[in-house]
């Protein structure tokens, strides 16, 4: 997570960029939990609808 919080401190990633690394159920792979992203982002994770 260490990586991520700095990444996004530095603007490397935005928010929007940064919810690709959320682990969820259509991303087994992500990195960060829910409750990370919002640690690092202050902002609450929410999937975007798919068209």
């Amino acid at each position: 997570m260490q990586f991520w919080q700095i990444a996004f401190m530095y603007k490397w990633v935005t928010a929007d960029q940064l919810k690709l690394a959320v682990k969820t159920e259509t991303n087994p792979f992500g990195e960060i939990t829910k409750e990370q992203y919002k640690e690092i982002t202050g902002q609450v994770f929410k999937m975007q609808a798919e068209a």
